[in-house]
């Protein structure tokens, strides 16, 4: 089974994430922040992972420190999850439309984290979730997991509607990319290695 689990203590957050990438049962989470929440819900729904999430972070301030960190810390708990990567399809993409909106993100398990983020929200907050952390969570998590991550909401007029779409779209595109596939000698790579 492909598992990991971290715990990260600083001054403003103490996060906890355990993923399991065979086994997509267990799906809590619990951040603080209503909205994150079921982002981070949908996004391992539609991935197919199981997933366990506990933050307590410094939200009397404001919601950023504990969605980067947990983007952070789901980033690293993913890339101990993939191993040495042996045999997974390494690329993975997803169209999502949810209602009005259209959302895309397309990826690369490449060790080379890299991201390009395309998206507004016209909306600056949800709930307690400041709508400009889409952004910092996605550059949190692409750069900790060694992803190069593609983003892009092409149109739409609801921003929860644009953030479920790029959420969804990555579950489904991290679903396609993890995926084993046993025609892949070693790893998807001429060079041999995915660091």
């Amino acid at each position: 089974m492909r598992t990991a689990s971290k715990t990260r203590k600083t001054n403003e957050t103490i996060i906890e994430v355990a993923c399991n990438l065979d086994e997509a049962k267990e799906v809590r989470i619990d951040t603080g922040v209503g909205f994150f929440d079921h982002m981070l819900e949908l996004l391992a729904r539609h991935g197919r992972f199981g997933l366990e999430v506990k933050a307590d972070g410094d939200l009397y301030i404001d919601s950023h420190h504990t969605v980067e960190d947990v983007g952070i810390v789901l980033g690293q708990v993913l890339k101990e999850a993939l191993g040495d990567k042996q045999q997974i399809n390494r690329y993975g993409h997803a169209y999502v439309p949810m209602d009005e909106s259209l959302g895309f993100i397309a990826l690369d398990i490449s060790g080379r984290p890299f991201l390009v983020f395309d998206a507004e929200f016209p909306n600056q907050k949800l709930g307690n979730f400041d709508t400009e952390l889409v952004k910092e969570f996605f550059q949190a998590f692409a750069f900790q997991s060694g992803i190069t991550l593609h983003a892009k909401v092409f149109y739409g007029e609801n921003t929860h509607h644009k953030i479920e779409a790029l959420f969804k779209a990555l579950g489904r595109a991290l679903s396609e990319a993890i995926r084993i596939n046993v025609e892949i000698d070693g790893v998807n790579s001429t060079k041999g290695l995915i660091e």
